[in-house]
């Protein structure tokens, strides 16, 4: 069933009342400015930089309101933008406080980063009270305000954010923006609530998994690194591989590193590195770190990660760790191959090793 038909049963079940209509289609620049048309005030509560934006400037050429709210982890945060007030003045639009967007390597999401659910639910209530008081006249709380709230630490607090930007490029004195653009593009990143591929490389810093394990199979020397916090790794790893995380990565200095990695007069000799992840997004960013403290080493990615659902997936040899049965089914499902049996493996290494 599509989610928005299961919130619209959702709703019914709590007010049979209630008018909901539905749109079960994508929100893009093509769709936005007549679906949101009809209705006076915007909630949003999506989960990436381009639908952001995309509502953002749609609710400031129609003149709504936009109650923005998100969340991540153990913390959430919400405000009101582009509302107009009794005096007339129109408070900041989300392009005011963000007029380009982040490196979309740097963002992360409620489906790669997590998020606490009662996180959401005290961040949607905040939202929807809002909304409540704008429909019925009031004036908001949180226009021109940030309502930050830490769950870990039962603290929230709130700020106030700068005024409108009479230079920004959708609500200024002098617009640039009139019309809805191609957010994917200006954002760098598709709007899906999904974890997204980057593409941070070029195809020849990049190896498939059957090519690393071809290129293993021919030279056992090579050294793995990967990038995945240690509770991951614990679950499940490649069995040659040495766990240092990006922040370790970022931290450690040259010296630290090849020491960390064996490379100066210890077990390996080597000129190739490889580096791994869970979906092959954060080890592309662990290349660009060791490219600068370990040159003249060649440092490749292995795309798709940890986390690929391919055959040929299995001639990698992943270890499941000591009690960790229970999370097979979720991670590396089919790494159970090691790649010391190689009797029983799959036929997907090459013995052409020139």
């Amino acid at each position: 069933m599509p989610k928005v038909d299961s919130l619209k049963e959702s709703i019914k079940e709590l007010n049979s009342t209630v008018n909901v209509i539905v749109h079960n289609t994508v929100l893009s620049r093509d769709s936005a400015m007549d679906i949101l048309r009809p209705y006076d005030i915007v909630a949003d509560c999506s989960d990436n930089p381009a639908t952001r934006y995309l509502l953002n400037d749609a609710c400031v050429i129609l003149k709504k309101p936009l109650v923005s709210g998100s969340a991540l982890r153990w913390e959430g945060q919400f405000t009101v933008y582009n509302y107009v007030d009794a005096k007339g003045e129109r408070g900041p639009c989300y392009r005011c406080l963000f007029p380009v967007p982040t490196n979309p390597a740097h963002v992360t999401n409620c489906s790669e980063g997590g998020v606490l659910g009662p996180v959401v639910g005290v961040i949607g209530s905040m939202q929807a009270l809002e909304i409540l008081k704008i429909a019925a006249g009031h004036e908001p709380s949180f226009a021109s305000k940030l309502y930050l709230f830490d769950g870990k630490f039962g603290k929230s607090r709130t700020i106030v954010i700068r005024p409108r930007s009479k230079e920004c490029a959708v609500c200024g004195d002098n617009p640039t923006i009139t019309e809805l653009i191609d957010y994917e593009s200006f954002c760098g990143s598709g709007a899906c609530d999904k974890v997204q591929s980057l593409n941070l490389l070029p195809p020849s810093d990049r190896v498939s998994v059957s090519e690393y394990s071809q290129i293993r199979h021919c030279n056992p020397d090579v050294i793995l690194v990967d990038t995945r916090p240690p509770h991951e790794f614990e679950i499940a790893s490649m069995h040659e591989a040495k766990n240092v995380t990006l922040d370790e990565l970022r931290k450690l200095d040259s010296s630290s590193i090849r020491e960390r990695l064996a490379l100066d007069g210890g077990e390996k000799h080597t000129e190739e590195v490889f580096v791994i992840c869970h979906r092959g997004n954060d080890s592309q960013i662990g290349v660009e770190i060791l490219r600068e403290k370990l040159r003249p080493l060649r440092i490749r990615d292995i795309q798709g990660g940890i986390g690929i659902r391919t055959p040929e997936s299995m001639c990698g040899g992943v270890k499941w760790h000591e009690g960790a049965n229970a999370s097979k089914g979720t991670i590396g499902r089919l790494y159970l191959q090691s790649i010391e049996d190689k009797s029983s493996a799959p036929d997907a290494i090459s013995s052409d090793c020139e």
